[in-house]
């Protein structure tokens, strides 16, 4: 579990952060949801430790992350995985060793041979066992996103920041994406973070939602009681998908609403 207390930052007087609190829970997808430049990869940045808030405090499981001794963030910053948004691979390495590269930043007492093995690992889970000596220019957007998830688990991540992971993709690669971030939170009882705009995310793993708004935190809440939210702005930010305001009709009229629009987004729709 990550907690954050009241966090603040600002960039030339302006304030981006303003006071923000919130917990993301273990075990689950917790989405950082709201239109662009509400704060949201501020937010993220300063909790990985890219950032330095001005004001407040970010706890990882019990230990203090800010200003904390050098030694313990750089305990806390090996236990993180991380999700660029536009995957961020090495052009000039291979897939697999793409995939390796944290493992030899991160976990020097590895034998090579046990790192081949961590690596073929990651790339059958992510279902690209076959792809390890392809190059990034080689393989698709879908597939380099792919390879950015293995190389975030690769040393055993106990916490997983995702920033805009279905950036670039089409509406069914996509859904794919986020049932595979989906699957790993739940299978490796990992505090999944991902950063997102994509009303389509939020209806497939929205298990724990935070709605920023100019900075502050407005709302949170699962995907089952979005779509009967009272807060204005996030009623204005959700209902301006056409989808979405057809799947809360079906839903106001029975009980399968949530159901429809996840069968929608599933067939290609893209809201």
């Amino acid at each position: 579990m990550i907690e954050v207390s009241n966090i603040q930052k600002s960039f030339d007087g302006q304030q981006v952060l303003k006071g923000i609190s919130c917990v993301f829970e273990t075990g689950k997808c917790n989405l950082l949801l709201g239109g662009s430049g509400t704060g949201k990869s501020v937010l993220l940045q300063c909790i990985v430790g890219l950032m330095k808030p001005d004001i407040g405090s970010i706890t990882f499981d019990g230990t203090v992350y800010t200003n904390s001794k050098i030694d313990i963030r750089q305990e806390i910053r090996r236990k993180i995985g991380m999700l660029f948004q536009g995957s961020a691979l090495f052009d000039s390495m291979t897939v697999a060793q793409n995939v390796e590269f944290p493992l030899q930043m991160l976990t020097p007492d590895m034998t090579p041979a046990d790192r081949r093995d961590r690596v073929a690992f990651c790339l059958k889970r992510v279902g690209l066992e076959n792809a390890g000596n392809k190059m990034p220019s080689e393989i698709s957007g879908g597939m380099k996103k792919r390879v950015g998830i293995a190389r975030a688990i690769a040393p055993n991540c106990t916490y997983l920041f995702c920033d805009e992971p279905n950036s670039g993709l089409d509406p069914a690669t996509s859904i794919k994406i986020d049932q595979l971030i989906h699957e790993i939170t739940h299978e490796y009882g990992i505090t999944t973070v991902v950063v997102t705009h994509d009303m389509n995310s939020v209806i497939e793993i929205g298990e724990h939602i935070i709605f920023l708004h100019q900075g502050k935190k407005l709302w949170d809440g699962t995907k089952d009681d979005i779509l009967n939210v009272e807060v204005p702005e996030l009623k204005e930010f959700i209902f301006s998908s056409s989808l979405v305001r057809a799947a809360k009709k079906v839903d106001d009229e029975s009980v399968g609403g949530m159901a429809a629009i996840t069968d929608d987004a599933a067939h290609g729709a893209n809201i």
